[in-house]
């Protein structure tokens, strides 16, 4: 049986770390306001050890979900440290951007794009994706200017093209047309539904 709130929030101090990762994956997916003290608390615990980086990653995911905003300065320290194991960074973008305030999340998604850490970025652009996010006409620029330079095999495209399907603006267009004509099957997929206006569900780990 799935873990309740109570037992997710309890299991989350277990001396395991796929026990802890469990129950921070259940606290995830039941995205409840309540649990985001203990979940901060046991991502600052977590953060100590560089082998948990798969438990780490699930807690910040959990974090973003449940919306709490307290942890928004913590996750900003944690993406300016290194992270052997990068995949943590993605959580780390799309955690900030899910925590950011409405006024707040073209900064926030500014913020990453300039952190020089092309995984933060990646995170970022998901949330926008996922949370189908219309930013302002200058931040469309803005990350459409960060990716133009990039190569047309670059994956960091994705999440821009699926999030594109709600973009305007005279420049998205072409930016959409280009990656659908590209080499990547999953840009051009993503792009060619956003030239229709389509959004598409996409899994996330």
């Amino acid at each position: 049986m799935a873990l309740t709130l109570d037992e997710a929030v309890a299991q989350l101090g277990h001396r395991l770390s796929p026990k802890r990762r469990s129950a921070a994956t259940r606290l995830r997916r039941l995205a409840d306001p309540t649990a985001g003290p203990s979940l901060l608390e046991a991502l600052q615990r977590e953060v100590r050890d560089v082998r948990t980086w798969e438990t780490q990653y699930q807690i910040v995911m959990a974090l973003g979900m449940c919306g709490h905003r307290p942890a928004l300065g913590l996750l900003r320290e944690l993406a300016q440290r290194p992270f052997k194991a990068t995949a943590v960074y993605v959580a780390l973008g799309d955690a900030i951007v899910r925590l950011s305030s409405s006024e707040d999340t073209s900064d926030s998604l500014r913020w990453c794009l300039d952190s020089g850490t092309p995984l933060l970025a990646d995170g970022a652009l998901r949330a926008v994706a996922m949370q189908r996010l219309s930013p302002d006409a200058a931040t469309i620029d803005y990350v459409l200017d960060f990716l133009g330079p990039m190569d047309p095999y670059d994956g960091l495209r994705f999440w821009a093209a699926a999030a594109a399907a709600g973009w305007t603006g005279p420049r998205v267009g072409d930016f959409l047309q280009e990656c659908a004509a590209g080499p990547r099957a999953d840009v051009a997929g993503a792009a060619a539904s956003s030239l229709q206006r389509k959004y598409q569900t996409y899994a996330t780990l």
